[in-house]
């Protein structure tokens, strides 16, 4: 029987066998942890990350009175991804959700990043 480590591990790998980032559209890669998520763009071609984010800065975390929101935390780090890429003039990238689903915190990202100006 497989676990769910596994099963994620084997989604990824399956995707990066179709994914790569490129000078034009590089990759935007996720990782999500159980308290953080990390997004970083990433020019496979030489093997270079151009810029990276992640919700352990406290500028990128959301606030509530019970505490962190987890979800706008993702929107937030999606939003000054999209900054920072646009500043190092990328504005086409390619997603890779590192094996995670659609849904959630990543997708939260993913629109965080849209709204701040990335295509994907």
């Amino acid at each position: 029987m497989i676990n769910k480590k596994q099963q994620k591990r084997q989604r990824h790998i399956r995707a990066r066998k179709k994914l790569t980032g490129t000078q034009l559209a590089p990759r935007l890669s996720v990782f999500r942890s159980s308290k953080y998520i990390y997004a970083q763009i990433i020019d496979d071609t030489v093997m270079k990350t151009i810029v990276s984010s992640s919700d352990v800065k406290s500028k990128n975390k959301a606030k509530s009175e019970e505490g962190t929101i987890k979800i706008q935390s993702a929107f937030a780090v999606g939003q000054d991804l999209a900054t920072k890429a646009l500043a190092k003039k990328v504005k086409k990238v390619v997603f890779d959700s590192g094996g995670n689903k659609y849904h959630g915190r990543v997708k939260a990202l993913a629109d965080g990043a849209r709204k701040g100006g990335l295509i994907f």
